[in-house]
């Protein structure tokens, strides 16, 4: 169990694109299934979620961005790993990929979660993909989730608590 189950939006109706980067898939896929944990758990239908792979952590974002042009997704989750190496890639990989993430999510008006651990050991990137330090992919379809509510609320004129 995870301690973040108190979504209080209903997924029942949603339909979410999980963007998971194949590279460290000893983490990513730990981080996919926590994500569709949170969202089993928030009442969304399984056959509602889209699953797809990415080579990388780099390529999340114009796959996020092919997924968010159809009219049928309301948000994407995408999860992947960058690990800090000899060089300095991680940070050009980590600034480049959450700004891109950000700029579609707010160019969009649809969710984009980014459910990609940035850490300086494998070890570390474990503990967060469902070890001590929970499972970052369930958190990023939690709040996905929570968003996508707060969103369909502010269309309705409905005040966000």
């Amino acid at each position: 169990m995870h301690e973040h189950q108190t979504n209080t939006a209903s997924a029942h109706s949603m339909r979410i694109a999980v963007v998971t980067s194949i590279y460290h898939d000893v983490v990513t896929t730990p981080l996919r299934q926590g994500a569709i944990e949170a969202f089993d758990a928030a009442g969304g239908r399984l056959d509602n979620l889209i699953h797809i792979e990415s080579p990388g952590a780099w390529e999340l974002a114009v796959i996020a961005a092919a997924a968010l042009a159809r009219a049928d997704i309301d948000a994407v989750v995408a999860l992947g790993c960058v690990i800090t190496g000899e060089t300095t890639h991680d940070t050009w990989i980590n600034t480049g990929l959450a700004t891109a993430l950000a700029g579609l999510s707010t160019r969009t008006g649809k969710p984009v979660a980014l459910g990609v651990l940035t850490c300086a050991t494998l070890a570390q990137a474990l503990a967060r993909a469902g070890g001590d330090h929970g499972n970052k992919g369930y958190e990023a379809m939690s709040a996905t989730i929570e968003a996508i509510g707060a969103i369909e609320q502010l269309s309705r004129g409905t005040p966000v608590s």
